[in-house]
């Protein structure tokens, strides 16, 4: 054959089968695109010149291996569609007389124009965007803007290496599939599954059961650090389930409206369900897929949203007020007014200084002691070690734990409690505490619980995973004094006296940034002048941008992830309506010639295109309601308790995912009509 053969008859596939390779060029490119610009990111200098760049950096890090692994599945997935339709013109091929090496001449052309269009796109795009999006992650972490343009050759040679990877493996497995089949198999491969299936109630069980598991697991854990264990579990139910329910649950379905003779003896609904009971097995993987991914998008929207929009109150939370300092004691004894009052006037000589007046404070001033334990069979244990002394307890039962004085609890909540002898009060975060009373193991008191609703903000308690357990007690120093003996027995040190001592600031963030570090210095002397206790000071202004790096930098990547996802979304969503256009078109001629007419066409087409497409929309937004209390356990974790803000961008996050995917569904179903209701 003359020199340039094949790759005229490779390049006259595509281009005669460009409704297919367009969309899957679009996605090599778009997945090339995203996965360097993340990669320009991870290793960008930007990163490096921001305080938490490193933890940005991480986050990028992780984008991009999903990014990487994501493309190999997904164009894998994508392929298949593009190669079932073209097998039958490769049986033609054989038919005519070309053997399967001059078939795999033309697929190897094919490999190469695909990829050398894919490579050299995906990086021009990739180059030209990640500047924009450098830009874009500027605003987001509030770093300062460099509008240097600069192109990381390793980044380049990786990005080149993972996807020349990845289309050689889709180019063996492509010649496998020709190799192993003969040219018969081949003509006939569209109509390959067109047996209706039968409906599988036991896989729709079973697919049903697993997505109750699920559904329990996450509605029934209340511990943050329990659901976060059980979450990947709960993860995987979610994802067998939905493709057990959407393959045989689907088809079961469709045997139920066929049964409905009110339902289903009707134009547009006997064609339509007719039609898909035949194919669907193969259509419900693509559509558990879709669904998946608009799960994968909501829950990432939603977490990331929130994240980035409270951060501001998480960070309060973490710290209470402007300037913290926490001072430990060696013993309670030493948390007295005496051991105080030097601190205090150290902070007053540099808040004088700068014109803070005591009015304007916000003054947060109390003692506590606390301990870490676990609550087993309604008794405390004190010390983490007794979370592998006892049987059957877990990491979700340990607390960290917390004995404040009552006179301290009713002066900063502004309450007139009391309690009876033997009562105490108690307040928990991240957990609820079910019991009516608590005894400590060791002692033979048994306290019964008064619980409170509320108690202000320590910072110690949003820096754990854990649970903490507030006990507010008349006398501490008794209530503390039969673990303070064990502890001074066994020579543990179980218990942590802390003095918290805190205020807020009327200046500006430069200011107060300036005022921390001098505190910070006179604190840092008073060891020598005899004080007791070891001090420790935080401030705000001084961490405020680690909060704004890790959450805006997951908020960042929250939004390059759910590109590729809308974006894989997309294209299955069109590559299924070209792929069934196809084998329908046949249906529809025969049904023309029979009389039916193209109005009555196009309400088949809509009833079957809106019963498919809109049940991945629908299971998803199941799956995100069921996945809200997992969801909000979770951020619980990185210091997130605003409820009402996590439902609300939830709602606006399904809503306006929703209109996007109408649209998306009106214009594949553009494509579709125009193969079937076009023919004639």
């Amino acid at each position: 054959m003359k020199i340039g053969f094949y790759p005229r008859l490779a390049w006259s596939g595509i281009r005669k089968n460009k409704e297919l390779y367009i969309p899957y060029l679009l996605t090599c490119i778009g997945m090339i695109m995203m996965y360097y610009i993340v990669s320009y990111l991870y290793t960008g200098s930007l990163l490096s010149t921001v305080r938490g760049g490193d933890i940005v950096a991480a986050l990028m890090g992780l984008g991009r291996f999903v990014i990487g692994v994501f493309s190999v599945i997904f164009l894998f997935y994508t392929h298949s569609f593009l190669i079932r339709r073209r097998k039958r013109e490769f049986g033609l091929y054989s038919i005519l007389g070309m053997n399967k090496l001059n078939l795999a001449r033309i697929m190897i052309w094919e490999s190469v124009t695909v990829i050398c269009i894919s490579l050299v796109s995906g990086l021009a795009f990739g180059i030209l965007f990640s500047k924009l999006a450098e830009l874009l992650m500027n605003y987001i972490l509030r770093a300062d803007v460099n509008y240097s343009m600069q192109i990381n050759p390793e980044n380049v040679r990786q990005t080149v290496i993972l996807y020349l990877v990845i289309f050689l493996l889709i180019l063996v497995v492509t010649l496998r599939q020709i190799h192993v089949t003969d040219p018969i198999q081949l003509l006939r491969s569209e109509n390959v599954g067109e047996r209706p299936p039968k409906a599988n109630w036991p896989m729709a069980l079973i697919g049903a059961a697993l997505l109750g598991i699920a559904y329990y697991l996450a509605v029934s854990i209340e511990d943050p650090v329990a659901a976060m264990l059980w979450f990947f579990l709960a993860v995987l139910l979610v994802v067998g389930g939905t493709y057990l329910l959407f393959i045989a649950g689907s088809v079961a379905l469709c045997r139920l409206l066929q049964k409905n003779k009110r339902y289903y003896y009707k134009t547009n609904h006997f064609v339509s369900v007719s039609s898909m009971v035949y194919r669907m097995k193969r259509n419900g993987a693509g559509l558990a897929s879709i669904c998946i991914l608009c799960t994968m998008v909501l829950v990432m929207l939603s977490s990331t949203v929130c994240l980035y929009g409270g951060q501001e109150s998480s960070l309060r939370s973490r710290y209470p007020r402007n300037i913290m300092t926490d001072n430990r004691a060696d013993s309670y004894e030493q948390l007295r007014e005496e051991n105080y009052a030097p601190i205090r006037a150290a902070i007053e000589e540099v808040l004088s200084a700068h014109g803070q007046t005591a009015a304007a404070r916000n003054i947060l001033d109390y003692s506590y002691v606390a301990l870490a334990g676990v609550l087993h069979e309604g008794t405390i244990w004190a010390g983490t070690s007794n979370i592998y002394n006892l049987e059957d307890a877990t990491y979700g039962d340990m607390w960290e734990i917390f004995v404040v004085s009552l006179a301290d609890y009713n002066r900063l909540m502004k309450t007139q409690e009391t309690l009876e002898p033997g009562q105490l009060l108690l307040y928990t975060t991240k957990r609820r505490f079910r019991q009516e009373s608590l005894q400590f193991a060791g002692t033979e008191q048994v306290w019964q619980v008064k619980r409170v609703k509320s108690f202000v903000d320590n910072g110690v308690d949003s820096m754990q995973i854990i649970p903490s357990m507030f006990l507010i007690v008349e006398d501490v120093e008794s209530f503390i004094q039969p673990m303070a003996e064990w502890a001074e027995d066994y020579g543990d040190s179980l218990l942590q006296y802390d003095w918290i001592y805190g205020f807020d600031l009327d200046c500006s963030v430069e200011e107060q940034g300036t005022i921390f570090y001098e505190i910070m210095g006179k604190l840092s002397q008073l060891p020598e002048q005899g004080v007791l206790l070891h001090c420790s000071v935080e401030s705000v202004a001084s961490n405020r941008s680690d909060f704004q790096q890790m959450y805006g930098g997951l908020f960042f990547l929250g939004i390059m992830l759910s590109i590729v996802f809308v974006f894989a979304t997309t294209l299955i969503m069109y590559y299924k309506q070209i792929s069934e256009g196809y084998e329908d078109q046949s249906r529809f001629v025969i049904l023309q010639k029979v009389g039916m007419t193209r109005k009555e066409i196009k309400k088949t087409i809509n009833s079957q295109v809106m019963t498919v497409f809109f049940l991945p929309l629908l299971a998803a937004g199941i799956h995100l309601g069921f996945a809200f209390p997992f969801l909000y356990k979770g951020l619980m974790l990185l210091n997130f308790k605003n409820l009402w803000l996590l439902l609300q961008v939830a709602i606006a996050a399904y809503l306006l995912f929703g209109v996007g995917y109408v649209v998306v569904y009106r214009i594949t179903s553009r494509a579709y009509y125009h193969l079937v209701g076009g023919a004639k």
